[in-house]
């Protein structure tokens, strides 16, 4: 068995996690003890630890994964360049394993399957999958790109240049051959142990802490303390369900810094063609999934013992809830014709279509509020989560 597994280990890969991660641990502490550390080395913390962490959430996810949004050449270079320096492989290669990770997600075939261990999803994966495993057959978009296959081919050499030597060598453009040092110890090492497992938290804590308020079929969850760790990826439930939307945290209170950005690319034009999924939708995918969650809990020995008069004023609740959800579609959809001029209208008519849009979106609120108050009050109280409109 031991020599089994020998033969499963990723030798290069076992190998810089491990030993990266021991640096970590003791050399950066003792480093830190034993040096003083400039307000230059800790700025430049900050910007390896956000440009390439974010060149992993915004580039490698959002843009190449799920073509969330066009990006402009600059933003290609950026995420491309600074992407290799997180140590998380190439686009293709990381692509390809992320795209099989929602097409089979909680399956065998799942390359990061929360169902085989919290160590495993998080980063045991990578040191027990064989060398050479990853399969690029559902990247042949991305393969047409000139400069992933680039990076992709010479990724090796490009991840250890940006991750380790271009700190290193702004650190002695700074202070010689101290300032090189603390730059590869901090920039560099530390920096690279802490974006690769705040990454990972991804595929694990966020498979396992959280709410799954929009499917309960998959074991990604919302969390608002994991979105903090990992420039706003917490809200993996959401994900999961609308993966080709730009945004992850959809509420106005959710912390999202990778959704920030690409908006600030889009509005500055390095970014364009943002994809995002209708409210309503989103509003219909939660309620949907907490009516399953009733009919569910209906079925069990104390659901049937619900009295019929109750059940009829749960229907009635859903069915005035229905119907302020289809009338709050069609007032969108009438002021969307309007804006996009494919119906005669007035400005003044416009500004009434929005402002009746506006209000059925607050009565559908309303409605959902009468629904899950009503559950409450019959010690139902399991609903989680009340949608925003």
């Amino acid at each position: 068995m031991s020599d089994n597994l020998l033969q499963r280990m990723n030798w290069p890969n076992s190998t810089f996690l491990l030993s990266t991660f021991l640096g970590a641990l003791t050399i950066v502490p003792w480093y830190l003890w034993t040096h003083d550390l400039d307000l230059f080395q800790i700025l430049l913390f900050v910007f390896y630890y956000f440009a390439t962490g974010m060149s992993i959430t915004l580039g490698y996810h959002r843009l190449y994964s799920h073509r969330a949004f066009k990006a402009n050449r600059l933003v290609d270079w950026w995420t491309v360049f600074f992407g290799a320096g997180a140590f998380e492989g190439s686009v293709l290669a990381w692509s390809a394993d992320h795209r099989r990770h929602h097409q089979h997600v909680d399956q065998d075939e799942d390359p990061y399957n929360i169902n085989k261990g919290f160590f495993y999803a998080h980063c045991g994966w990578l040191l027990m999958s064989p060398k050479g495993s990853t399969c690029l057959d559902n990247v042949g978009d991305l393969k047409k790109s000139r400069l992933l296959r680039f990076q992709h081919r010479y990724y090796v050499p490009l991840c250890f240049l940006v991750g380790f030597g271009s700190p290193a060598l702004i650190g002695w453009l700074w202070n010689g051959a101290s300032g090189a040092l603390a730059a590869f110890l901090i920039s560099g090492l530390l920096r690279a142990v802490v974006v690769q497992h705040f990454t990972f938290f991804i595929n694990s804590f966020c498979h396992m802490v959280g709410t799954r308020p929009y499917d309960t079929k998959t074991t990604a969850r919302d969390s608002g303390i994991m979105a903090l760790f990992t420039y706003g990826e917490g809200y993996h439930n959401y994900h999961h369900k609308f993966q080709y939307d730009y945004r992850n945290a959809v509420k106005p209170w959710g912390y999202d810094p990778t959704k920030w950005m690409i908006w600030a690319l889009n509005k500055v034009g390095l970014a364009s063609g943002l994809r995002r999924v209708p409210d309503e939708k989103i509003m219909q995918a939660q309620i949907f999934e907490q009516q399953n969650r009733l009919e569910e809990h209906l079925a069990t020995p104390q659901g049937v013992s619900i009295p019929d008069s109750i059940l009829e004023s749960l229907h009635a609740s859903q069915e005035r809830l229905s119907h302020a959800m289809k009338e709050w579609t069609a007032k969108k959809k009438q002021y969307q014709l309007a804006m996009e001029k494919k119906i005669e209208t007035s400005r003044h008519q416009i500004a009434e279509l929005k402002k009746e849009a506006k209000e059925a979106a607050r009565h559908v609120q309303q409605m959902f509020e009468e629904w899950k108050m009503l559950i409450a009050a019959r010690n139902l109280g399991w609903i989680e989560h009340s949608p925003q409109v």
